[in-house]
């Protein structure tokens, strides 16, 4: 089994927090992680897909909670929202650390009725698919070397297209690392998406038009890195705008799409801007766009915007565990745009910008520059992400680094 790196963290907020949330979609290794902390830990474990355990629990939240031993790992948590109050009662009797483990596939962040009871009682941890990094086993030092105070050029392993075009088909589910041909992982990306829609959508919705999520869905998949834009989507659909945000919200929740905000040097204007949108996993991308490797070979805009949305989710999860705490925005002045802006507490600012190709040219970092000029003593690093693998600055605090440093 593979080692998955959030491991640390877990253990650390299990020995502090008398609640803990592991939370993200389902599929991403959530129960697998628990059944080892089962072993490892002596918990004892309930998962709420049980139709047994799930109809005791809906009855009597208080009375099932009382009568089972702890510490206690619960599955799906966000099956019986109703269990949380009781939990809280329970905690609020008896603080030791560890004595929740809770594993959801909702963003309880977006569900007030799931998160609020807990405040200040539980610790959220959140569970991507696998990293590059994690697949291969090679944790990197991406964020370190980013947020450094001095980088030195290097060379990397060269990377071919068919190799990247097979890591972005494949994207980073757990499943779909075993599955012999990227056919198979279409096939299993089907499934998924399809049980998702008819159970998970109904289990935290009371939405009516469950026909419409899916259209939805694929038209988003095409608008992925691009800017949200909530009047051209509800025109296209024919959905009226809030009807619209309520399915995004739900998409959000459920851990499908990741609206990433603006950064700008005033924060008043970092709420007024269109935030980012991408798509959770590019096998998932790539199975909504119908997209296979020559596709991807003889169309370089819709490869350039897996690309970003492959480093999206990469960020994300490098972001779980980094010991560097960071925050994820991006840039958009006019004409100059960057990627991907990663802002420290101290608030200094390294900005990333993603290119589909081997060769880089000064144009490549005309929105780092803009970002440099605007952010100040505030901009530490701009990145220009690549297909080469040469590491090399091209002028002060601007660097080339190729894709692959990600997990080398």
């Amino acid at each position: 089994m593979l080692h998955r790196f959030i491991e640390e963290e877990l253990e650390s907020y299990l020995d502090i927090m008398p609640v803990v949330l592991m939370t993200g979609a389902r599929q991403t290794g959530k129960t697998t992680l628990m059944e080892l902390l089962c072993k490892e830990r002596g918990y004892t474990f309930y998962t709420f897909d049980d139709d047994l355990v799930l109809s005791s629990a809906t009855r009597d939240p208080s009375g099932w909670l009382a009568s089972i031993p702890k510490p206690v790992i619960i599955d799906e948590v966000q099956r019986v929202p109703e269990i949380f109050l009781p939990i809280k009662r329970d905690v609020d009797q008896n603080r030791a650390p560890g004595r929740y483990l809770l594993t959801g596939s909702a963003n309880p962040l977006l569900l007030p009725r799931l998160g609020d009871s807990l405040a200040g009682r539980m610790g959220i941890i959140p569970l991507y698919p696998f990293s590059q990094g994690e697949i291969r086993e090679q944790k990197g030092q991406f964020i370190e070397t980013i947020f450094a105070e001095d980088l030195l050029p290097r060379s990397f392993v060269p990377l071919q297209i068919q190799t990247l075009y097979d890591i972005i088909l494949r994207g980073g589910f757990p499943i779909a690392q075993t599955l012999a041909n990227l056919s198979d992982v279409n096939r299993w990306v089907r499934a998924y998406l399809q049980t998702m829609m008819e159970r998970d959508v109904r289990d935290i919705s009371n939405i009516e038009g469950l026909r419409e999520l899916p259209r939805l869905f694929h038209l988003l998949a095409t608008r992925t890195a691009n800017l949200l834009n909530m009047a051209d989507l509800s025109r296209s659909l024919g959905i009226s705008q809030p009807t619209l945000k309520r399915y995004i919200r739900l998409l959000e929740t459920l851990y499908f799409v990741y609206l990433l905000p603006a950064w700008y040097s005033n924060l008043g204007k970092r709420i007024i801007k269109s935030p980012k949108l991408h798509v959770c996993d590019t096998a998932i991308l790539s199975q909504l766009l119908d997209i296979n490797k020559e596709r991807l070979a003889n169309t370089p805009s819709l490869a350039g915007q897996l690309l970003e949305s492959f480093v999206f989710t990469e960020l994300q999860k490098l972001r779980s565990w980094a010991k560097t705490s960071f925050e994820l925005f991006h840039f958009r002045d006019g004409v100059y745009e960057v990627d991907f802006v990663l802002e420290k507490p101290d608030g200094s600012i390294t900005g990333i910008e993603v290119k589909s190709g081997a060769t880089i040219r000064s144009d490549d970092f005309k929105g780092l520059k803009h970002l440099k000029k605007l952010a100040g003593k505030k901009f530490h690093r701009g990145i220009v992400l690549h297909l080469g693998h040469q590491m090399q600055q091209l002028e002060p605090n601007l660097w080339a680094m190729p894709i692959q440093s990600f997990w080398e």
